[in-house]
């Protein structure tokens, strides 16, 4: 029904800005609006109104599901650090702000922590280096985990460090190589490699999700790939120290 129609009974129903949006587009006009600081709310209650019937292309899509979980993600984290910074400051930060709800979809209350570990990497502990699958996976979790989960993800998605990636909003139509810039400009921005002692310096979290990127020769094919370090250097990885101060807003330009 269009704005200011009168259904029967002659009350007047005025849509919503996110009431006809898919959830896809609802997620990245989510994460917009959080960046322009303009109310969040009208995308929260739509993510949380649709049914799963609105939402099963991200179970046949990688690309719609790769952006709408890292948009989602991004607006989560970026949601409670102005909303409960308390929750990153504690002590039990792994706990508390990782585990708290971040994002409502479909009915179902969505942590960080589920989010990217128990969808966008397939139901992967976000512990034992990423060789471990997660216990207990709930029903959610299993109907929407990615099957093949993408390594590039690690590079879109922002959980409010100040050496965490930058934000951008992402595309399903474009979605390849918006993950192809991110990786490339993360990568650029924390690798260094020195050929005189055959060490290169990599983010923390080649350690953390070793496995995700399969092993050391993953990693090192990977810097191969994007330039970070030469086609013929085989280097030892150095991993550097993460930077764990709170740094909100954190969008690319």
């Amino acid at each position: 029904m269009s704005d200011g129609a009168t259904p029967l009974g002659g009350a007047t129903t005025v849509q919503g800005p996110a009431d006809d949006l898919a959830p896809t587009d609802c997620a990245r006009k989510l994460l917009a609006a959080v960046r322009t600081g303009d109310s969040p709310d009208p995308y929260l209650e739509r993510l949380a109104a649709y049914d799963e019937a609105a939402l099963e292309p991200l179970r046949s899509d990688p690309a719609l599901a790769l952006a709408f979980w890292s948009n989602c993600y991004n607006a989560g984290t970026q949601l409670l650090l102005s909303r409960r910074p308390e929750l990153y400051e504690s002590p039990l930060r792994f706990v508390r702000f990782f585990g708290a709800t971040a994002v409502t979809v479909a009915g179902t209350d969505l942590s960080l922590d589920a989010i990217e570990h128990g969808i966008v990497r397939g139901t992967r502990t976000k512990y034992g280096l990423g060789y471990l699958p997660r216990v207990l996976a709930g029903r959610f979790e299993r109907r929407y985990r990615v099957a093949d989960p993408d390594p590039r993800v690690h590079f879109a998605l922002n959980c409010g460090a100040a050496s965490c990636p930058a934000i951008r909003v992402y595309d399903a139509d474009r979605i390849d190589a918006q993950l192809d810039r991110a990786t490339r400009a993360y990568l650029d921005a924390t690798v260094d490699h020195d050929p005189e002692t055959g060490v290169v310096t990599v983010p923390k979290l080649f350690l953390w999700y070793r496995g995700d990127f399969g092993g050391g020769s993953g990693i090192r094919d990977l810097l191969r790939e994007y330039g970070a370090i030469p086609d013929d250097a085989s280097p030892r990885l150095r991993h550097r120290d993460w930077d764990w101060s709170r740094a909100a807003g954190k969008f690319a330009d």
